[in-house]
């Protein structure tokens, strides 16, 4: 089978195991019943539109995010379209540039979503939120440590005097651990629906089963789906989306990262992220959760 077949063979088996979960998780939950107007109005901000084409991007942060923003940019700027590479993180992320689609009125909306070719990529829930926590908490990223990490070391770290800014505290080697960010994720005092963007559920930033996307990428296969994607799109030879890089964050490093979280959190922390494996057809880390297949 051609790469090009398997792609589409792969996006739908990936619509039909979304259909299915959905389904079952509505007859599970009969007491969640929110409208689907309701849920759609949640993620409005995070559908991005481009008119001329015809295109609405739902963007979930430390999926490839960024190469996709500046690929709705170049939609925007027009043929002869700019390498992706060429157009700046800050321009890429900066929200003057791109229109979402709480920007419409109601009835545009609907429109929209009806007509437009609607895209998501998605990547494994434990995955996604190490590479968070990595890009987040580990590095020299002031606003987080104000934020975020100093809070972490006084409540889990016990430590009630760390250094004012996040330069002295990584050069003193103080640092919030993996275990530390997953008890704030499982503390009941933290809002979970109020999750920070970088590791909010996949589900609730889009609402699938609520919005009938036409495409599902896979951060594990970028290269073939952003290819299939761009070819759907009459795209393929006047868009070149960058390579996927050997990301630092795989499932292979798992077990590493989740070395000094007791088993009893590592399974409450994949009840929080469980819909997402099933509803995107992630199987569930077995040897983590020390279940059998």
């Amino acid at each position: 089978m051609s790469t090009v077949g398997r792609v589409v063979r792969e996006q739908e088996l990936r619509k039909t195991v979304l259909r299915d979960a959905c389904r079952e998780n509505m007859e599970a939950f009969p007491q969640d019943k929110e409208s689907s107007d309701k849920r759609i109005k949640t993620v409005l901000h995070q559908l991005l539109v481009d008119d001329e084409h015809g295109v609405i991007y739902c963007f979930i942060n430390k999926v490839a995010c960024t190469n996709w923003k500046r690929f709705m940019n170049a939609l925007k700027e027009g043929e002869p379209y700019p390498d992706l590479m060429s157009i700046s993180r800050t321009k890429a992320h900066d929200k003057k540039n791109l229109r979402s689609l709480a920007s419409f009125s109601k009835v545009e909306m609907e429109a929209k979503l009806k007509h437009y070719t609607k895209f998501m990529f998605v990547r494994e829930p434990f995955v996604r939120l190490i590479s968070a926590f990595r890009d987040k908490l580990l590095s020299l990223n002031q606003n987080y440590y104000q934020g975020l990490s100093r809070g972490l070391l006084h409540r889990y770290g016990n430590m009630s005097d760390t250094p004012p800014t996040v330069k002295e505290a990584v050069e003193s080697g103080i640092q919030p651990t993996f275990y530390h960010f997953v008890q704030h994720l499982l503390d009941p005092q933290t809002n979970r629906r109020l999750f920070d963007i970088h590791w909010r559920q996949i589900h609730l930033m889009c609402q699938p089963c609520y919005i009938e996307y036409d495409f599902i990428g896979h951060q594990e296969t970028l290269d073939e789906d952003a290819l299939e994607l761009l070819t759907s799109l009459n795209m393929e030879k006047l868009i070149k989306f960058p390579p996927a890089y050997q990301n630092m964050t795989s499932p292979a490093t798992l077990s590493k990262w989740f070395k000094e979280v007791p088993l009893e959190d590592r399974r409450k922390l994949y009840e929080l992220y469980q819909k997402d494996y099933e509803l995107f057809g992630y199987d569930p880390p077995y040897t983590l959760l020390n279940i059998t297949q």
